[in-house]
């Protein structure tokens, strides 16, 4: 069996031209025919060579890996008990699922309150995440958690004032900001600013804590979709060259008369602007900690990639050297924006062997009595499961689940229906519902109520889909931490879960299913 597909893909608009006979090892068709028009992706790269590299269409899609790998979060199963509670009287009036505390508090003063265990952990510059950053932000305000911005925000704000290379005012990362305190509740939730080497040059995370107020800052390492910088691409010569004098690597090179003369012939189409790869060194790294809490910064997280091991460790290590406040990793295959599509899906270590050796690696400095920082997972989440199921394999460790193309299809399909109503040109499917968002959104009545009908009407639909969604895997949690009489976050271990392969076993560390109390068992009947 092949764990990847080959040659082609939705996500680079391929296909082959004899579906049912596929080389397994190439992709190719068994026949390649002279005469074909190149529908593959071998074909497409003949013609559009490099651009082929990306899903597409740019801008209005997130991209995730499609390859099988050996191990997945479905070959653990979640263990019920019919006996006890924990975090609750044992009382079965009590005892009952919407009872379930899913606060999560963090930070080295435990001063970061969310009202779910879950975050988006960094959307930038690309079209899709400012395309519905309205109702990413004010959706997680409502709701309570987390939402980092990413990478190159500022950078590619043409309206950004830049003076002797640092950033002095921002359009964009200030409406960004200022979208999720509008509506944060009770102080629960919070933004978190992103860097990379790029945004540190401009000096963003400063201009983030000294101007908009913000208090969380992650230094960012890498993710799980790519192993290089941020890249997007661009579409207007204008901005192609405005990026290219802010520093970026922009390719081809915009303010080359021969590329300007063919980009208006029509030759190409799209730039693509890049970012740089950080050079990581525990110097480095303790220098730009030591300088943002100078610069007044009261929480520094860290997000790093599906990197070897080694780097695993070191992030592991100088995050509790530094005391770090929340580490995210980020398992290969990892949805995005835009991330080269075959590097998606054939680099990096996979989510459950990267997140069971981050167990390993923060129970050994644990051991030794060393800071621990929170840990959030990252790397294909979606579903209460699967949430249930990260908290299980890291704990106690692990904090927060870290999804993206999740909230951000909520946020798009609530925007979606948004529209649709405005236009009365809702589908069938969803108008069974009815026509308007208090009958078709579940919510909205509670949310009507509790914010009152001006505050409610201010919310855009994007916002509502996204509170909406994270309603369901609430309640869905609640209803798998019951189940294991689990009635707090803080109260979910690791035999919550067992193993369905004893390579899954192996791997993780968790025991294989019917290894599982197997000395409570022995207990049992003797």
């Amino acid at each position: 069996m092949s764990f990847s597909r080959v040659n082609t893909s939705a996500a680079t608009l391929t296909k082959n031209r004899t579906e049912d006979s596929i080389v397994p090892i190439s992709g190719m068709c068994v026949t390649c025919v002279d005469g074909c028009i190149g529908m593959c992706e071998i074909g497409k790269s003949a013609y559009r060579g490099h651009e082929v590299i990306y899903p597409q269409p740019f801008g209005v899609i997130t991209s995730a890996a499609e390859k099988d790998f050996p191990i997945d979060y479905s070959h653990f199963s979640i263990m019920g008990t019919s006996v006890g509670a924990h975090g609750i009287e044992q009382d079965s009036d009590k005892a009952v699922f919407p009872n379930v505390n899913l606060e999560v508090t963090f930070g080295h003063d435990g001063g970061l309150r969310f009202k779910y265990p879950w975050i988006i952990p960094g959307i930038g510059s690309t079209d899709i995440a400012k395309n519905n950053w309205e109702g990413l932000a004010i959706g997680t305000a409502i709701a309570g958690t987390g939402l980092t911005i990413g990478e190159n925000v500022v950078g590619m704000d043409p309206e950004a004032k830049i003076e002797n290379g640092r950033v002095v005012d921002t359009v964009d990362l200030k409406k960004r900001v200022n979208l999720f305190k509008d509506f944060q509740r009770d102080n629960y939730g919070a933004t978190i600013v992103q860097a990379n080497i790029e945004d540190t040059r401009l000096g963003v995370q400063e201009y983030a804590i000294e101007k908009l107020g913000v208090e969380c800052v992650e230094l960012k390492w890498g993710q799980g979709a790519k192993n290089i910088g941020g890249e997007v691409k661009i579409r207007n010569l204008e901005k192609a060259q405005m990026l290219y004098k802010r520093g970026y690597v922009v390719l081809p090179n915009p303010t080359n008369p021969n590329v300007v003369e063919d980009f208006k012939r029509g030759v190409f189409r799209e730039f693509e602007r890049h970012s740089r790869v950080g050079m990581v060194t525990e110097e480095s790294f303790a220098q730009r900690v030591g300088e943002l809490r100078k610069a007044g910064a009261k929480y520094i997280f860290l997000k790093t990639g599906a990197y070897r091991p080694a780097d695993l460790a070191r992030a592991v290590k100088f995050c509790s050297k530094y005391k770090i406040d929340l580490l995210t990793v980020d398992g290969a295959g990892g949805g995005t924006g835009m991330s080269p599509w075959r590097m998606m899906n054939e680099w990096g270590v996979p989510p459950v062997e990267l997140h069971s050796l981050l167990y390993q690696y923060t129970k050994r400095i644990s051991d030794r009595g060393e800071h621990v920082p929170a840990l959030a997972l990252a790397g294909g989440f979606t579903f209460e499961d699967q949430i249930f199921k990260g908290l299980a394999i890291g704990a106690p460790f692990v904090k927060l689940i870290g999804m993206a193309r999740g909230p951000i299809a909520a946020a798009m399909v609530g925007k979606t229906i948004g529209r649709a109503i405005d236009e009365h040109q809702l589908p069938v499917y969803v108008e069974r519902f009815g026509n308007t968002k208090d009958e078709i959104f579940v919510t909205a009545g509670a949310l009507r109520r509790e914010l009152g009908n001006e505050e409610f009407e201010r919310l855009p639909t994007g916002a509502i889909g996204l509170y909406t969604y994270y309603e369901r895997l609430a309640q869905g949690l609640r209803q798998l931490m019951a189940g294991s009489r689990k009635f707090s976050i803080e109260h979910i271990s690791r035999d919550d879960i067992a193993a369905l392969t004893h390579k899954a076993a192996d791997i993780s560390g968790i025991p294989y299913v019917t290894d599982v109390d197997k000395a409570e068992v022995e207990e049992i009947l003797s």
